[in-house]
This record gives structure tokens, C-alpha cells and sequence, in this order.
């Protein structure tokens, strides 16, 4: 394509690297080439907060609906995956459960048992891997009990997760899905199928078919799930991390819990669970210094989006104090803005509270160092941590 030679940073920039450790590329991207051609993603990249902004908010022109769309070929259309007045139609039914009220109501005491019964079960030992022995175990227990799926454990749901992520991952990536994924997904189907069936259970799936078709509740539900987990898992371990790493801005939190949120807010902006979300133009058009094609992607880096200098002054420092963290587009921003946004704000609260509160002098383990990586979905790998276990 001719943009190649308008770009040479985008046509030097490797998927390898922006999984790797990103932010020095995006930095460089987003000073010189805002809206820049990548060869190897085979689209735009967008990194400048500004021109991130207006891409989420006109679906009109940039559009999820699009047969490219990594997550609708998993598990077909659905609110992730569709604008506009099906957009609306899809997501509607689910919205009153994530509202700021009923969040609080519905989940925090859950949120707050499951929390206490995982970190009982860890405390003899002082040394775990937390994102698989914490986030992730939390993450799920919170996904399933808002869907309601009856006949599942959390470690089901878990193994379709993973799956289902992977093939995501794997298409977004270039590559060809592997068939756990679509075989996990039939599983998951025929979960929500019986707890829709199951006319004695009052939950989230059953009020919602009663406006959309079993696949589409299932779609949803499928969105949801791996959505929920994958944001909150990463939103506690990316988290945890941020402040483990630096002792001075944990001893501010553990000095004053009410900057537990602005530390939340200010690893989001760091470091979001979801690097990227993905566009697609519906008309030729003009971004900042790109002229734009239909049809072509165009991949808008919340990575680079929140680290955006002019918004975020000293923008790769960790500052929990800092006082616009919450113009992070962690959840993304426009019609797609996350529809759970509430509830992993409120999950990652009170697991970070619990773990500071019970487990003494908790941190990392020096001999398992790590750091965030991925390419779509951002978090450390393992998250090993030490603590003084009671005598």
C-alpha cells in the first residue's frame, strides 16, 4: 500500500514488540505518526488521545460491524460486535444490571465473601502465584454468579474462558483459531440454553431472552463472561503489580484506602486490561495526518490513548495522586464504553483491600520477576508474591 512509505515508524513496528513492551514504540508512534500504517497489523494504529476519542465516538464511520471482527467469528454477532440500533437492541436488556445502585447491591457482598474465602485459603502458605490462585478465581465466581448459569462451577466457565480468549487472540494475531475455542463456545451455549429453560431461576439471562433469541443471549452472555474476567483479572494483577513495584506510592494507599481507587484508575491508565480495540471504516475519510479507505482496519491503542502527554503530564510515572487518572479509556469510550465498568471497579477494590489488610507485608517475589505482556489483552503472565504467613 502507498501510506507505507508515508510511515516509516508504523512500517518498523513489530505485533512481537507491541506485545513485548509497547510503550516506547507507541510514545514515538504518537509523537510523529498519530494515526500511523502498520504492515504487520495490516491497518491503522491509532495512539493519540484525541484522534482515539473520535474513532469510538462515531460508530457511523468506524464500525465493529464487520466480518473481520475477531470476537463475532467465535461467537457470533453480538453487543460487541454490532452498532447502531442493533447495537442498542443487544445491550439494552443487560444494562440495568450494571448500574452504579444495583452493582453495589447485588454483588458486594458476594464480591466481598468470595474475596475473604480465597484469601483464608492462601494466608498459612505466604506465597502463592496470584493471578491464577486469586484474580482469576475471583474474576470467574463474579462472572458466573451475575449470569446465573445454572449447571456450571467457576472452573468450568474458566476452561471455556481461556479457550475462548485464545481463539480471539489467535485471530486478531493473523493466525487460524484453534477448534477448543468454537468447542467451548457450544458448551457455554448449551449452559445458558438450560438456565434460560430453568424457569425457576430468576437471572440476568432469563430477563434478557425474553427480548432476544437464545443465540443472541448466548453471544452476549459469551461477551460478558470473557469480558468480565479478562478486564478484572487484569485490572487486579496489573494493579497489584503497579504497587508492589513502587514502595512509595503503597505507603500512601496504606496511608489513606481512599487512594485505593485513584491507584485503580492510575494502573488502568498505565497499563488496560484491553490494549486495543478494533475499527473498521465505513467510508473513505481523514484522521489526523491519514487519509483512511473504506474498509480498512483501523485499531485504536488505549495503551497509547492513556499515555497521551498532553492530557497526561510525566504520562509512564505511577501517581496515585494523579487527578485526572479517570480520563483513562481503559473501558474503552462512545456506545461501546463497557458495560461492567462498575462492577470491576467495585471487584478490584475490594480484592486489592483485602489482600493489603490481611496478608502482611505482602510482596513481590524477587525470584519470579515480571512484567504485563500481550498484545490484545495486557497482564503479567504470573504474579508471585510473598507475605509473612502467621507463626
Amino acid at each position: 500500500m502507498s501510506a507505507v512509505g508515508s510511515f516509516p515508524l508504523g512500517a518498523a513496528t513489530t505485533l512481537a514488540e507491541l506485545a513485548a513492551d509497547p510503550h516506547p514504540r507507541l510514545a514515538r508512534l504518537r509523537a510523529h505518526e498519530p494515526v500511523s500504517w502498520l504492515p504487520e497489523l495490516d491497518g491503522w494504529l491509532v495512539t493519540r488521545r484525541d484522534l482515539a476519542l473520535s474513532v469510538m465516538r462515531d460508530p457511523a464511520t468506524f464500525t465493529v460491524d464487520d466480518p473481520r471482527f475477531s470476537t463475532a467469528q467465535v461467537v457470533g454477532p453480538s453487543m460487541l460486535s454490532l452498532d447502531g440500533d442493533e447495537h442498542a437492541r443487544h445491550r439494552e436488556p443487560f444494562t440495568a444490571a450494571f448500574r452504579p445502585r444495583e452493582v453495589r447491591d447485588g454483588f458486594a457482598s458476594f464480591i466481598e465473601r468470595e474475596t475473604n474465602r480465597l484469601i483464608t485459603a492462601l494466608e498459612p502458605a505466604g506465597a502463592v502465584e496470584l493471578r491464577r490462585a486469586f484474580a482469576g478465581p475471583l474474576a470467574v465466581a463474579v462472572v458466573t454468579e451475575a449470569l446465573g448459569l445454572v449447571g456450571t462451577t467457576p472452573d468450568t466457565v474458566l476452561s471455556w474462558y481461556d479457550s475462548i480468549v485464545r481463539s480471539v487472540s489467535d485471530i486478531t494475531a493473523g493466525h487460524e483459531a484453534a477448534p477448543a475455542g468454537a468447542a467451548a463456545y457450544a458448551r457455554l451455549r448449551a449452559a445458558v440454553e438450560a438456565t434460560v429453560a430453568d424457569r425457576g431461576a430468576a437471572s440476568l439471562l432469563g430477563s434478557a431472552a425474553e427480548r432476544l433469541a437464545l443465540p443472541e443471549v448466548a453471544s452476549n452472555a459469551a461477551v460478558l463472561m470473557f469480558g468480565g474476567i479478562e478486564t478484572t483479572e487484569a485490572m487486579i494483577t496489573n494493579a497489584l503489580l503497579h504497587l508492589l513495584r513502587d514502595p512509595g506510592q503503597l505507603a500512601l494507599v496504606r496511608a489513606d484506602a481512599d487512594l485505593l481507587d485513584g491507584a485503580i484508575e492510575e494502573s488502568l491508565r498505565l497499563e488496560p486490561g484491553a490494549a486495543v480495540v478494533d475499527r473498521y471504516a465505513t467510508r473513505d475519510t481523514v484522521l489526523g495526518p491519514a487519509t483512511i479507505r473504506r474498509g480498512e482496519l483501523v485499531t485504536v491503542s488505549l495503551t497509547g490513548a492513556n499515555r497521551d502527554p498532553a492530557v497526561f503530564p510525566d504520562p509512564d510515572r505511577f501517581d496515585v495522586r494523579r487527578d485526572n487518572a479517570r480520563l483513562q479509556l481503559a473501558f474503552a469510550h462512545g456506545p461501546h464504553y463497557c458495560l461492567a465498568a462498575h462492577l470491576a471497579r467495585l471487584e478490584t477494590r475490594i480484592a486489592l483491600q483485602g489482600l493489603l489488610e490481611r496478608l502482611p507485608a505482602l510482596r513481590l517475589d524477587p525470584a519470579h520477576p515480571t512484567t504485563p505482556h500481550g498484545l490484545v489483552f495486557r497482564k503479567p503472565p504470573t504474579l508471585h508474591v510473598l507475605w509473612d504467613s502467621p507463626a
